[in-house]
Parts: C-alpha cells; sequence; structure tokens
C-alpha cells in the first residue's frame, strides 16, 4: 500500500527546493562547497532517476520504526523515511557536514514533520541507545567512512536484536559482504535493487 502510495516520482520531486540558497552559519567553506555538490547531484542528476521511497521500501523500512540515516546529505531520503515511518515512528538524520545539517532542519521545518531529528555528528558516535533502533541505512556514504569498523560497530550497539543495516555502496559486493560480517557482527541477509541488507 505504502509502495503504491509513493511510487509516483511527482511526490519525490516535491522533495526538492531548487530556490533555497545554502545559507549556513556554523558552517566552513568547505563544507559549504562539498555539500553544494552532494546537494547538486542529489536534487537534479539522482533525483531525476531514483524514487526515494522505493529504495526505502525495500531497505525494510516500516511504519513506527525507529530508523537512524547515517550521511542524510541534502535530505533526499530523510523525508520520505520520516512519512514511511509515520508518527509512531523516529528518523536521526545524521551528518558530519554541518551545512548539510542545516539545510535539512530547514527542510524538516518547512515540512512540518515532528518525527525526526537531525543531528550533527559522527556516526562512530552517536550518542544513541543501545539497542533502539529498528533499521540503520547508509545509502552512498560507505567509501567516505573514515573508520569503517568504528561505524560498523556502533550500529551493532545502537541496532535492536534482528534490527537491519541497509548499504547502497559502489563496493564489489564480495567486499562488502566481507567488510560489513568480518567480525560476526551480522550476517548477509539479501540484496535487492542494489541495497545489501544485513541482519544484527
Amino acid at each position: 500500500m505504502i509502495r503504491d502510495q509513493f511510487h509516483d516520482r511527482s511526490e519525490a520531486s516535491t522533495m526538492i527546493d531548487t530556490t533555497a540558497r545554502v545559507e549556513c552559519t556554523g558552517a566552513s567553506r568547505y563544507d559549504r562547497l562539498h555539500f553544494g555538490i552532494i546537494r547538486f547531484v542529489h536534487e537534479t542528476l539522482y533525483g531525476a532517476f531514483v524514487n526515494p521511497y522505493d529504495l526505502l521500501i525495500r531497505a525494510g523500512l516500516k511504519c513506527g520504526q525507529q530508523v537512524l540515516e547515517v550521511g542524510c546529505g541534502p535530505g533526499f531520503f530523510t523525508i520520505p523515511a520520516a512519512k514511511i515511518v509515520g508518527e509512531t515512528g523516529h528518523v536521526y538524520a545524521l551528518d558530519i557536514n554541518a551545512a548539510a545539517v542545516e539545510h535539512v532542519r530547514r527542510k524538516i521545518a518547512r515540512s512540518g514533520l515532528a518525527n525526526v531529528e537531525v543531528r550533527l555528528g559522527d556516526a562512530g558516535v552517536t550518542t544513541l541507545g543501545s539497542d533502539s533502533v529498528d533499521a540503520a541505512f547508509l545509502f552512498g556514504v560507505m567509501q567516505s567512512l573514515k573508520d569503517v569498523n568504528k561505524v560498523l560497530r556502533e550500529m551493532h550497539r545502537i541496532l535492536k536484536t534482528k534490527g537491519t543495516l541497509s548499504i547502497q555502496s559502489g563496493l564489489p559486493e564480495n567486499e562488502l559482504i566481507r567488510t560489513v560480517c568480518a567480525d560476526g557482527l551480522f550476517n548477509f541477509r539479501e540484496k535487492t535493487k542494489r541495497i545489501s541488507i544485513f541482519e544484527k
């Protein structure tokens, strides 16, 4: 039902604010430049071909879940994730780039959604409670993580038993599975439409 409701790309296109300028008082010049490039890619090139609702549903997001998004960028997946989990769920959107965090906070404020918290921070130290999250997703950020093992340990800590870690990455599938499952923290469950799903 949710898949049908959000399948139309016109719904996703309403999330794109093409007129907003990147005005980030707490962000460095590098952060603003880096974020500007990512935003352009997501909201023009990527956004023209990818339906965020479809990918998130394939990643296993459901109504009522507590969800962590690692590397929210310009919020391309953030609002769709919040709508999928609904009022009884909650989305924590995390990014290390202050420009991204400020942009997504404004985007959330305009949307009127009350079930999203956007945080500036390191995915290796989320400060979320242990066994508190049903699902975490890392879309397009694996290659940019400074300490992958630290992040994976943190994902294992915050995820509930049988919680899922969904990753979209440019890494070869065998390499990704070997990396995520190396310490026995996760089991590979399935791959669907470029998303690899692991279970705690």
